[in-house]
């Protein structure tokens, strides 16, 4: 009867177990499906694959050409072809720039490895492509020596100005001298008391384009040696394009436009209005940019980029310029740190009065440049580059609201305008927790917190060597998935679809830097403690397969002295070293307000991955990924020794219990490999490329290693024979109150719930016989005999 009864629950059981994996694996290959389905048959993008052509990609509504193309698809060259002249050799050359010839100076020259000619391409006046005459340079002249020569009443200012420009041509190679000594020399041609020929004006400004497209770094460099060169370039450009009379001068990276005005231009309440095209490049062109006279305000439409309404207050103004920059490099702001690659287009706008700057009123839209689908525009500001305190200012300056896609500024006074705008990164924050990754969760914390129990309070009855490991293992694990479950979630994810973003806001504050990173401290701390625990769990899993290598395959030698001392302050002290070193290395590396997002991600509080080369000092790399590798490493080669050595080892003395002894070894390696975090090794599969692939093995790797808590309390607690035979009582002692309350179904409630008292009063000495044997005082040979088997079942706990 008794062993039909232990039957009988072993069946019960597994049923439960049985049933419990059969919902969990299910859950995952429905979600698994359901993803596949959805990756497949997602919707076609509204511009089909390769419709952009000659290396166009589409964003904004159109294709983004590189210089050498134009057009709706890219497919209309914008280049000169391959040249030779003067037995100097030029590859392709975009319309508007200056190529260097392949022909470089001598290693023994002054300037060894720049080119020794430049050429122009351009459009005639026709509009036709066309090639200007080669640009010859002087090997053995540097800027520097230019520099010195600018200043000789007598120079060849036309000459100075090509070598400047061929010198400058190789913007990769510019240091932060070269760009002071450029930046001198280009100024001092524009200088109208120089007298330099309009040619070489004309030079000059291709110059500054080319100085325009080198690194950020260099030029605040430059700007920490010298500040007022570049401020001296500027106003004298700006006198340079009031000599323009109705024409204009383009560049890639700077354009000039100016116009003569007539009485009517400025009577009443019109105005000039300048307008920036949207182009097929971010580069600037002959004809996407014109002035419109006598106009009352501004007006824009899809193809407007940047725009500009400037109205005189007195009718003695003769004439306007404008000058377009494509970034702001040469107005080195000390109160703004640029760190996105946006471009921030800065705009002049300059009249002849006399009246100086007060002479104007001033309207502006502005096209915030950035991926809409990476950033979101936060806040913004009006300003004007203040010469006297060489920075920004918004001194006279207001924020004239949003249109579209489009910010309007408005100002009293003519200057150099830009919008100083602050973008914070569009998170895409992952929904909750799926059904499978909380009813996984959910299990493991049961089956971890009841394993616990078991393991503590019949430590003494196994007699067993493993219960430290054991317990710790599971602690660990089990402090892990709660922080998982109530706190993976950033608490921003909220703040996000809720806060009020300030770019409708009036107030025209200046943003310190154009990014605006989130703080969370709360994600930031759980981010930690999920790191330290996981650390944990690893390392409990590689303190146990040491000590089970020990207890299995040395078994004559005993354990070191202090063992448990030692693993534990292996176990819980130095992952917590790991975690405080990489967060002193990373918080000591970066400013106050972005180490946080160096160390975690902000779409969960979890590591931050970092991308492109940074991978390398990502701290998932080198804080989790690496040590997590090394011992799995050595847990897979001691579960190798032990399967092979111990579990799968042949017996010659199995007859009729073979098979279920077989059963025995499959399960006991089971139990192994889930205390060694064998499974974790699916993770390496997940960073395959292929998206289906991907998925299946997420999900794998979720439903193994979400419910690892649940398999540890099969493994571990449910199989063995105490926790069966305690069970076995207490279902039969439910079994017998439940068969008695049936055999009185006459007797009244009140005197049904005294029987039930009363019988539970009686059977208090029989419950208290049952659970004797959990009394480490009481030694029977009940005990001595369940004991000895769980010394035999050591291998599988």
């Amino acid at each position: 009867m008794a062993s039909w009864r232990a039957c009988d629950l072993r069946t019960l059981v597994a049923v439960v177990c049985g049933l419990l994996t059969t919902i969990v694996l299910g859950l995952g290959i429905w979600r698994a499906v359901v993803r596949i389905q959805r990756g497949t048959s997602a919707p076609s993008a509204n511009i089909p694959t390769g419709f952009c052509r000659n290396g166009g990609t589409w964003a904004n509504g159109r294709c983004i050409c590189p210089e050498e193309w134009k057009g709706l698809r890219c497919t209309i060259a914008n280049f000169c072809e391959n040249s030779t002249e003067n037995n100097f050799n030029f590859g392709r050359i975009p319309v508007g720039s200056y190529g260097s010839s392949f022909e470089t100076c001598e290693k023994d020259t002054l300037n060894a490895g720049h080119p020794r000619a430049t050429r122009l391409c351009h459009l005639d006046e026709y509009g036709k492509i066309q090639l200007g005459a080669p640009n010859v340079g002087d090997c053995n002249l540097n800027l520097e020596i230019l520099e010195k020569q600018i200043d000789n009443a007598t120079a060849n200012f036309s000459t100075i100005s090509e070598d400047a420009q061929i010198l400058t041509a190789n913007v990769n190679t510019l240091t932060p001298e070269n760009i002071t000594s450029a930046t001198k020399v280009v100024g001092q041609i524009f200088n109208i008391s120089r007298k330099a020929s309009d040619a070489a004006k004309v030079i000059a400004i291709s110059t500054v384009s080319q100085l325009l497209a080198a690194s950020e770094d260099v030029f605040q460099e430059a700007t920490a040696e010298d500040d007022n060169t570049f401020a001296t370039l500027v106003q004298e450009m700006e006198a340079y394009s009031l000599s323009l009379g109705n024409n204009s001068v383009v560049s890639p990276n700077v354009a000039l436009q100016a116009v003569v005005l007539s009485a009517e231009d400025t009577a009443g309440s019109t105005g000039v209005r300048f307008t920036v095209q949207k182009g097929s490049s971010s580069s600037f062109v002959s004809g996407s940019m014109h002035i419109d006279t006598n106009v009352d305000s501004i007006s824009t439409d899809a193809m407007t980029e940047l725009q500009i309404w400037l109205k005189p207050l007195t009718g003695n103004t003769n004439s306007c310029s404008f000058i377009v920059y494509q970034n702001n490099k040469l107005f080195q702001s000390k109160t703004f740190t640029p760190k996105l690659n946006f471009t921030q287009k800065v705009i002049s706008g300059k009249t002849d009065e006399n009246r100086g700057d007060q002479s104007a009123s001033v309207e502006m839209a502005f096209r915030p440049q950035y991926d809409p689908k990476e950033f979101k525009l936060h806040s913004y500001a009006c300003v004007f580059w203040n010469f006297s305190k060489k920075d920004w200012d918004t001194n006279g300056c207001y924020k004239d609201g949003e249109a579209g896609d489009f910010v309007h500024c408005r100002c009293d006074h003519t200057t150099n305008f830009a919008v100083l705008m602050s973008f914070k990164k569009d998170y895409k924050y992952p929904e909750s927790l799926d059904v499978l990754s909380t009813v996984g969760c959910a299990l493991s914390i049961s089956g971890l917190a009841l394993t616990i129990i078991f393991q503590v309070v019949t430590r003494r009855v196994r007699k067993t060597s493993v219960t430290w490991v054991l317990v710790s293992l599971c602690t660990s694990m089990l402090i892990f998935n709660l922080l998982f479950v109530f706190g993976i979630e950033n608490s921003n994810k909220n703040l996000s679809t809720s806060e009020t973003q300030t770019t409708g806001s009036s107030s025209n504050e200046k943003p310190q830097t154009d990014t605006v990173e989130p703080v969370n401290p709360t994600c930031t701390a759980v981010a930690a403690l999920l790191h330290y625990f996981l650390l944990v769990t690893f390392t409990w899993s590689g303190l146990n397969a040491a000590q089970l290598y020990y207890l299995l395959i040395r078994t004559m030698k005993p354990l070191p002295q202090h063992f448990t001392l030692f693993i534990s302050l292996i176990g819980w002290g130095v992952p917590a070293v790991v975690v405080a070193v990489t967060v002193g290395i990373i918080f000591s590396q970066n400013p106050v307000s972005e180490w946080e997002l160096k160390y975690r991600q902000e779409e969960i509080c979890w590591l931050a991955v970092l991308d492109g080369k940074d991978f390398i000092r990502s701290p998932l790399l080198w804080s989790l990924i690496l040590p997590v590798t090394i011992i799995l490493i050595i847990n897979v080669v001691i579960f190798i020794v032990i399967t092979v050595k111990v579990l799968w080892k042949n017996n010659k003395n199995l007859t009729s219990t073979k098979k279920f002894s077989s059963l025995k070894k499959i399960l006991s390696t089971l139990s192994i490999a889930v205390v060694f975090g064998v499974t974790w090794i699916l993770a390496y599969f997940m960073l395959t490329d292929n998206d289906s692939i991907r998925i299946i093995f997420s999900y794998i790797f979720c439903l193994l290693n979400t419910t690892q808590g649940l398999q540890i309390f099969i493994f571990y607690t449910v199989r063995t024979s105490i926790f069966q035979n305690e069970a076995s009582k207490v279902l039969k002692s439910l079994s017998s109150s439940a068969r008695r309350v049936k055999l009185m179904p006459s007797v009244p409630l009140p005197l049904r719930l005294r029987v039930r008292v009363y019988s539970m009063l009686r059977a208090w000495p029989t419950l208290q016989e049952h659970f004797r044997l959990l009394d480490p005082t009481v030694v029977t040979e009940e005990e001595t005999t369940l004991s000895g088997s769980d010394q035999t079942e050591a291998p599988t706990q």
